[in-house]
């Protein structure tokens, strides 16, 4: 199995979708642990303890990923990720007509 397969096995199991900020991935992450913890589950012991183990495999998986991916600053790359308000002031700014007339910082 190549390492594309096997992080999204891992990503699959921790039920994320192909695109997830770090809050998304801590957060399923908790809530996998929560419905298959042994002492919260009513499901068999063993199954419990198995699969709570693949989850913490898992999540240590998509860490260990994220933590080597290299980010881009580029001007490109930034401007992709603007928020609908930043997108509207870098495109009109303080327009009487058409601009943001707060301070926008």
């Amino acid at each position: 199995m190549n390492k594309y397969q096997k992080i999204t096995e891992a990503r699959q199991l921790l039920e994320l979708p192909e695109s997830a900020t770090m809050e998304q991935i801590k957060s399923h992450y908790r809530e996998m642990l929560s419905k298959w913890h042994p002492d919260k589950s009513m499901e068999n012991q063993e199954h419990c303890k198995e699969m709570t183990q693949k989850i913490i495999e898992a999540y240590q998986m998509i860490l260990a990923y994220c933590n080597q991916y290299q980010y881009s600053f580029s001007e490109d790359v930034v401007n992709r990720h603007l928020s609908p308000e930043e997108w509207w002031f870098e495109r009109f700014g303080n327009d009487p007509l058409w601009g943001n007339t707060s301070s926008y910082k």
